[in-house]
């Protein structure tokens, strides 16, 4: 095992170092002008120059990227232009408040999906099936954003029952409950699409591993249904759909770039909204390599407990 996951993060190197280069590439290329976007009113050929010459953006792009990545690798971020603080301490902070809402939401993705792909083979082509098909289909192809302002307008403007934004309450807010109830609509409306992609693929695996020959074994041995299902079939069935949840694990730190937008939530996403409006290049290349490099670590993790469920894989 300690010489898969050495090979596996061995391979992530690369990935890694691609990932950098389209991060500085897509930042270096967009239209706009930092220093312009920096000095405002005040922006003229003179200020831009020296504003351009200090950031270093008056050298070629292949040696501002080498000056960037060389920095990176020595835990420099740089420095952010309209926050004057660190990048990589800016980071940080926001990225925890993403990693509760993603993690909850990844959670809960898990939880309903596989509950809901179960039942969905269990009782194929009944209601139950038809009905959980609907709807998984139906939150496939529902916006996220629109999905969470349809919760806002519900849940917080007519029935008053949970907050509408923020992390916790403006006033005498701040514990493990007011984080608790602002966290409910944003993590609900992040899973809405991972829950119905584990889903259809949790059914689909179900449905395969009820036609083995070892679950028409254990029925003629007289094992119970359930037994059968949650001790045999679900166990072999999960196998396949680990290295799903590690794949949504990517789109929901994604998609937590719209929620957070949407319902103010402090993270790394919506930090990202704001540095690229104001051209923040360094926070912004900080916040997406921090975000892509998390992703790479989960599909890593998804990839071992699919390797400890099922050893055959490292061969």
């Amino acid at each position: 095992m300690t010489a898969y996951i050495a090979k596996r993060l061995l391979a992530m190197v690369p990935v890694l170092f691609g990932l950098s280069i389209i991060v500085f590439l897509v930042m270096a290329l967009i239209p706009g002008d930092t220093a312009t976007a920096i000095l405002g009113a005040y922006a003229t050929p003179e200020n831009v120059a020296r504003i351009n010459r200090d950031l270093g953006l008056d050298k070629p792009l292949v040696q501002q990227y080498l000056i960037w990545i060389g920095n990176v690798l020595q835990g420099d971020f740089g420095r952010s232009v309209t926050l004057n603080r660190p990048v990589l301490a800016e980071v940080t902070d926001r990225f925890g408040a993403t990693l509760i809402l993603a993690g909850t939401a990844l959670v809960l993705a898990s939880l309903i999906g596989l509950l809901a792909g179960i039942v969905s083979a269990v009782r194929q082509f009944g209601w139950a099936d038809r009905i959980i098909t609907f709807i998984v289909l139906a939150g496939i192809s529902m916006p996220s954003f629109w999905l969470g302002l349809l919760l806002i307008l519900l849940f917080a403007v007519e029935w008053r029952l949970l907050p509408a934004s923020g992390m916790t309450a403006v006033y005498g807010g701040g514990g493990p409950a007011d984080v608790a109830r602002h966290l409910i609509l944003p993590a609900a409306t992040l899973s809405m699409v991972a829950a119905g992609v584990i889903a259809r693929l949790s059914r689909s695996a179900m449905l395969e591993v009820l036609r083995q020959d070892f679950i028409r074994t254990a029925r003629a041995k007289g094992l119970s249904e359930r037994r059968v299902i949650y001790g045999h079939a679900l166990r072999a069935a999960i196998v396949s759909v680990i290295p799903v949840i590690g794949i949504q694990a990517g789109f929901v730190l994604g998609g937590a770039v719209y929620i957070e937008t949407v319902f103010q939530w402090p993270g790394i996403g919506a930090m990202m909204v704001k540095a690229i409006s104001t051209r923040d290049i360094l926070l912004v290349q900080g916040g997406v390599l921090v975000v892509a490099a998390s992703y790479v670590l989960f599909n890593l993790v998804a990839d071992v407990v699919q390797t400890l469920l099922d050893p055959r894989i490292r061969t």
